[in-house]
């Protein structure tokens, strides 16, 4: 039978080795990622030829700085009421169904081209002619449509938020 181990050596690396196997493992790791190593450093030398590299070291170093002013513009009121407006109009833009918007963005493209094609001729309307007009089916469509809009929207504002 083997005899029993009573004592247990520690083998301790020393400092000058540990270093050797470091430097041994980042050589290997060099050789192994070379391709990739080159790309990096040519990046590296086009940030650096460009300025970029430049810029954003001076703006790590200045973080603090660059992130109070960014803190103080956002609380200005002009911007907390945009961004208060843009909630507020996703909110309200969620609620309205997308074909409608879709169809109505399309019809008011049509509009303007019509529109435009008068301004390159204009004639003088007349009442007789806003008479006329009104037996026509897309005048008659948008007046239609431009009333009950109004109306709707006349019942939103007379209620109380």
């Amino acid at each position: 039978m083997a005899k029993p181990i009573a004592t247990i050596k520690k083998t301790e690396v020393s400092a000058q080795d540990k270093e050797k196997q470091a430097l041994n493992q980042l050589s290997a790791d060099l050789a192994d990622n070379e391709a990739a190593l080159h790309k990096t450093l040519e990046l590296v030398r086009e940030l650096h030829d460009s300025g970029i590299l430049e810029a954003a070291h001076a703006m790590l170093k200045a973080k603090a700085d660059i992130t109070n002013i960014v803190v103080e513009q956002a609380n200005r009121k002009p911007v907390t009421n945009m961004i208060n407006n843009v909630m507020g109009a996703a909110g309200a833009l969620s609620e309205i169904d997308p074909e409608l918007t879709k169809q109505l963005l399309s019809s008011v493209a049509s509009g303007m081209e019509e529109a435009k094609n008068y301004l390159e001729s204009p004639k003088k309307v007349g009442l007789l002619d806003l008479m006329k007009v009104m037996n026509d089916p897309d005048i008659n469509r948008a007046i239609g449509f431009g009333l009950r809009f109004l109306k709707g929207m006349g019942k939103g504002l007379a209620e109380e938020h």
